[in-house]
């Protein structure tokens, strides 16, 4: 298996409202499918599904999980940009899960939950800035130049 990943599928209980959500952020829905969301990012995929057809087609019981047990990671450029991010999944209807705040390593950091309970960290790393030319994150940077 090569080390990547391709799409991240988050279930949802309203598709439409969790579609607006993600449009609300700035997302463009590039799906010309009926029942699906899918948004694409650099080198991947979110998928929006109902949580409902999800469990059916991994053959659970929908009601068998509860609780997120990860986060999706969002970096900015610079530290300031997170109370922007915050702000505006706020105003969408998001749960400010922590206000953004300084961490003891030197970075800055603040987490929401979507309408769905979907857990998103949006931080700022100093030690691994984006690749200028698209915002691409690696841990560590390690950019040699901008056309990786």
């Amino acid at each position: 298996m090569e080390q990547r990943v391709s799409l991240i599928t988050l279930g949802v209980a309203d598709l439409p409202r969790a579609i607006a959500f993600y449009e609300g952020l700035g997302w463009q829905n590039v799906s010309q499918e009926e029942g699906i969301a899918a948004f694409n990012l650099i080198g991947q995929t979110i998928g929006l599904y109902p949580w409902e057809n999800l469990a059916g087609d991994m053959g659970v019981n929908p009601d068998q999980f509860h609780m997120p047990r990860s986060t999706l990671g969002y970096n900015v450029r610079e530290a300031h940009e997170i109370d922007a991010v915050i702000d505006l999944a706020r105003s969408l209807g998001a749960t400010i899960l922590r206000e953004p705040h300084d961490v003891f390593w030197g970075g800055r950091t603040s987490y929401f939950s979507d309408l769905d309970g979907h857990i998103w960290e949006v931080g700022h790393n100093p030690f691994s800035p984006l690749r200028a030319s698209d915002g691409a994150f690696r841990w560590g940077g390690g950019y040699s130049d901008d056309s990786e």
